[in-house]
């Protein structure tokens, strides 16, 4: 038998690693010959510490167990009786059952650094596929698949990887880790759920395009997930599956873990790469892009996590297959992740075309205050706020582009009706003040001059006036910035302003006696 309780940081956070510790504890003490495996979460994040143990009709869960519930749920499952937190089998649990997890189907499933668990449960089988190709049959498997940019541009991969494959000399694959949008956790999850599907789907790129050298960027508020990436491609060096020989083909693909110091704005790509060479992170001018002149000046792709992580099943089962799932070009599942002032917090993957409404209600279970919904932020800081008239429109990126959102990393934070929108456009600009890079004007300064006028709008003063002059300068931020830190500072903020007219119609300030 096993047991399995999460190492994941999220259920670490509301105390898994005491609950793991009282597990053993009471396996030990009843003499059960039971294996216990720290796996992954499975996303439900209000049932954590999420206890499961495997069956003859499967693995049955519990949850949230604490350290002090430990030995009562070893009895449980020794003895097959009842408990309180019982929830049935794993796999019923509505919030999973009504999932699409293809990205996700090993996470919380699989011990998170047994390779041979990893290939029992399908794993290498798209590495192993994608061997038997060349370089331009794999591209075209993953331009035929419909695969877009999970880091929020949406950019079709197969474009990219194109791009690179047709260019000479030294080239390199860098996946970008660095998830810093609020609300976010699916990279994390990834690299402490399932490290080695990351690691496949870079080997393959790197295979595809003909880059021997990877590297691995990843914020340095993730320290679990560096550990376990270290780990995960220690291991697979060992078994062959990285080097100079990738499962013995001939063809050399290393990869480097990177950790990230800090900033927000090495999310950006060309940032990245600064960091990635040791310099500051700041944005470098375009073009030429980084496909033609990347890492170290040379063609690089860089792709988000959640883009590689979907690349081995493509490989595995075929473009059609994942093209199968989704809407219009928007193809394939995106994990969800629901956060903010929600009921049920987690991770939920599903096709695209999945309605906010779905999301928020049926998965999340509306407010966790219980007050009524009032708006949502999806795609992170820079993402727009939706209302209560959006909920029913697809998650799609050309459905929440034309309602001047968008669908980003995947991230809602809700909120419900007692929040001030004045407050959080205010936010929006200071967010940006904090974390712009500064190299270029109209956000190094517009960030700051749109907090001191949203400021004065709170304050009642010459409200319709300084409102126009927020517009103002926000086209100029859309228009002039050099990277989406201040091109897409203005979405939350307008958003705002449309949708919420009445936070921002403040009285005016009355003269002092």
């Amino acid at each position: 038998m096993r047991i399995f309780v999460p190492a994941d940081s999220a259920a670490a956070s509301v105390g898994a690693e005491e609950t793991a510790a009282a597990v053993a504890k009471a396996i030990a003490a009843r003499g059960l010959e039971a294996m216990l495996v720290r796996n992954g979460s499975r996303g439900l994040f209000w049932l954590e510490p999420l206890v499961e143990a495997e069956t003859p009709a499967g693995r049955i869960a519990f949850g949230p167990v604490g350290a002090g519930d430990a030995a009562s749920v070893v009895d449980a499952i020794a003895d097959g009786a009842a408990h309180p937190l019982a929830l049935g089998l794993t796999e019923e649990i509505p919030y999973l059952a009504r999932q699409e997890r293809l990205t996700f189907e090993r996470v919380g499933v699989t011990d998170p650094l047994d390779l041979s668990d990893y290939e029992a449960h399908g794993g290498l089988a798209g590495l192993r596929a994608a061997l038997g190709l060349d370089g331009a049959a794999i591209c075209q498997a993953v331009l035929d698949s419909g695969l877009r940019g999970r880091g929020g541009a949406g950019f079709p991969a197969g474009i990219k990887w194109q791009t690179v494959l047709g260019l000479d000399g030294q080239k390199y694959i860098c996946c970008n880790g660095d998830e810093g949008d609020s609300g976010t956790f699916a990279d994390r999850m990834i690299f402490e759920g399932d490290p080695f599907l990351l690691i496949e789907g870079m080997a393959i790129a790197g295979i595809a395009v003909g880059a021997t050298e990877g590297y691995l960027y990843i914020r340095s508020e993730y320290p679990r997930s560096i550990e376990m990436m270290k780990r995960a491609v220690a291991i697979m060096e060992e078994a062959g599956w990285l080097g100079a020989s990738v499962g013995g083909s001939g063809k050399a693909f290393t990869l480097r873990v990177r950790r990230g110091a800090g900033a927000y704005i090495c999310g950006e790509e060309s940032s990245m790469l600064q960091s990635i060479e040791g310099k500051r992170g700041t944005v470098r001018a375009k073009p030429p892009i980084p496909a033609v002149a990347g890492l170290f000046g040379r063609p690089t792709v860089i792709n988000n996590v959640l883009t590689l992580a979907a690349v081995p099943l493509i490989l595995a089962k075929g473009a059609a297959f994942y093209r199968d799932y989704g809407m219009g070009r928007s193809t394939g599942t995106l994990p969800f992740q629901l956060a903010g002032n929600i009921a049920r917090g987690g991770l939920v993957e599903k096709a695209f075309g999945v309605s906010l409404r779905e999301l928020v209600e049926d998965f999340g279970g509306g407010t966790a205050s219980g007050r009524p919904f009032r708006t949502a932020q999806v795609g992170g800081p820079l993402g727009a706020y939706v209302s209560a008239e959006m909920l029913d429109l697809p998650m799609d990126y050309e459905t929440f582009a034309a309602a001047g959102a968008m669908v980003g990393h995947g991230g809602i934070v809700v909120f419900d009706d007692t929040v001030d929108m004045g407050a959080m456009a205010r936010f929006a600009f200071e967010f940006c003040e904090i974390e712009s890079c500064g190299k270029c004007t109209p956000c190094r300064v517009g960030a700051i001059r749109g907090k001191e006028t949203v400021e004065k709008i709170l304050r009642g003063e010459d409200v319709a006036k300084n409102v126009a002059l927020v517009e103002d300068l926000c086209e100029v931020m859309r228009d002039g910035s050099l990277c989406a830190m201040g091109g897409l500072t203005p979405m939350p903020v307008l958003s705002a302003l449309r949708l919420f007219p009445e936070d921002f119609d403040r009285a005016p300030r009355m003269a002092a006696e």
